[in-house]
């Protein structure tokens, strides 16, 4: 067995967590080894170093463990798009509002683009006024992060995010 403490005489710590006292490093390794487990340096800045005889692989196994476990609750957000027409009839806004309202429950961010062709782009007013009613609906649940505007000449779009309660 390799031994990675050099230095000697070391304070022991044994498996129960109590202190043994200062002992020279190869008395140490013959602790451990007979309790079948390893002798981990756990204050090389102590002089002298503070080592404790513990199983390093359980230890490694449950720090690995507990890192994986705090990554699966974080949850990227995300931009979702919904695109509307200036001709768009009002069912189908109420439909992509509810859509919309279940990005903002899962924390995502929402852009809504009003599209305008044609003749539609006479009609810039009705786009800002479709933008102003989904905010106002979405309020209880979104703040706009961009208000509505021109993005180009033939879109209007504008950003909301959820509203954190915390």
């Amino acid at each position: 067995m390799n031994s990675q403490i050099r230095i000697t005489p070391i304070r022991l710590v044994d498996q129960n967590g109590d202190m043994v006292g200062v002992v020279e490093t190869p008395e140490a390794l013959k602790m451990a080894q007979e309790a079948s487990l390893d002798l981990v340096e756990v204050s090389p800045e102590a002089r002298p170093p503070v080592c404790k005889i513990m199983d390093y692989g359980k230890i490694q196994y449950k720090k690995k463990k507990q890192q994986g476990t705090g990554k699966k609750k974080t949850r990227q957000q995300q931009l979702k798009q919904i695109r509307l027409r200036a001709k768009t009839g009002q069912h189908d806004i109420d439909f992509k509002v509810k859509k919309a309202r279940g990005f903002l429950e899962r924390k995502d961010k929402v852009k809504v683009n009003v599209l305008f062709r044609g003749r539609e782009n006479a009609h810039h007013d009705r786009g800002r006024e479709m933008l102003l009613e989904i905010i106002d609906t979405l309020e209880d649940i979104a703040i706009v992060e961009k208000p509505p505007g021109m993005e180009g000449p033939r879109s209007m779009s504008m950003t909301l995010i959820p509203i954190s309660k915390g």
